[in-house]
């Protein structure tokens, strides 16, 4: 059985694939092979982070960062 943190990570996922799929225009399939090889992907399964607690708008924000520059430009992460 998941954890309630494993289950939130599971609920941000869906959401950021979904906003993947719809902004960029892409694939479920490509979205998702973004999201995970995403550093982004690294720290929202890293429940000591707690990042997957914020809205996923915001986590949306750092990914497209790091799709955009490389790296999570917010340096509190």
């Amino acid at each position: 059985m998941m954890s309630k943190e494993q289950q939130m990570v599971e609920y941000m996922v869906q959401d950021l694939v979904e906003i993947l799929t719809e902004t960029r225009g892409i694939e479920y399939d490509d979205a998702m092979r973004i999201l995970y090889a995403s550093e982004v992907y690294e720290k929202l399964t890293d429940i000591e982070t707690g990042l997957y607690r914020e809205s996923p708008g915001y986590v949306y924000g750092l990914l497209q960062d790091e799709l955009n520059f490389g790296h999570i430009v917010q340096a509190e992460i």
